[in-house]
């Protein structure tokens, strides 16, 4: 909570410029659908090392974002899709863009009992220096995916934009749970944009894990957005 004082000191001298800011805010939508060969989540494969389609709305107005994505999946207990709702705020400060926010996550014909659904809170920071954007996230779930109860996941991420068409991205992470063992996880891919609407991903993955779900892999990914 913002100290009282310097709050309404702040509020008599910003009032204009904050109302001319939600005068020129103007409510933005956009759609995006997809298949992947292989649907990754932190280093482990959601639909049993298959293919997965995948799509969403989104919505922005201003700082303010909301939207819902969703996939299919393949736990093997019939569970058909993961559907996710979220919403959040961007902004700069101190010279770094942030992004805080909130998913819940739910699963269609998950079993009884399965206690897949959850909530996640996460709060990052990035900085782009020329073509370069470096960025780290932190991921917390008071009540995890499964049999944990919390569980954190640290991540760092790099970009790099070669030209209009090609871009590098990566990432590590470590997901400490408060059940299961904790793991680290890491990612490294190539995006090409076929066009201003699509995309296609080639990305390696692999984590601290060894199981055939977790396991170094190669995807393939197709993106269309609009």
């Amino acid at each position: 909570m913002k100290n009282a004082i310097l709050g309404l000191a702040a509020l008599g001298l910003m009032t204009v410029p904050t109302l001319a800011v939600a005068q020129e805010a103007v409510p933005e939508w956009s759609f995006n659908a997809g298949v992947v060969s292989d649907y990754m989540y932190r280093g482990f494969s959601q639909s049993d090392n298959g293919v997965a389609l995948q799509g969403g709305v989104d919505f922005t107005y201003g700082q303010f974002y909301a939207g819902t994505w969703a996939s299919s999946v393949n736990f093997g207990d019939g569970t058909d899709a993961e559907w996710d709702f979220y919403a959040g705020l961007t902004g700069v400060v101190g010279g770094l863009d942030y992004d805080v926010g909130a998913t819940y996550f739910t699963y269609v014909d998950a079993p009884d009992g399965s206690d897949y659904n959850m909530i996640e809170f996460k709060a990052g920071l990035s900085k782009t220096i020329e073509q370069v954007t470096f960025g780290g996230t932190v991921y917390y779930s008071p009540d995890f995916f499964g049999a944990d109860e919390h569980a954190t996941y640290i991540e760092a991420s790099v970009g790099y934009e070669l030209n209009d068409k090609w871009s590098l991205s990566g990432g590590i992470g470590r997901q400490y749970l408060d059940v299961g063992t904790d793991y680290n996880s890491w990612n490294a891919g190539v995006i090409y944009n076929v066009n201003a609407n699509v995309a296609l991903d080639v990305r390696f993955w692999d984590s601290g894990v060894r199981s055939e779900l977790s396991d170094a892999r190669v995807t393939v990914g197709l993106g269309l957005s609009f």
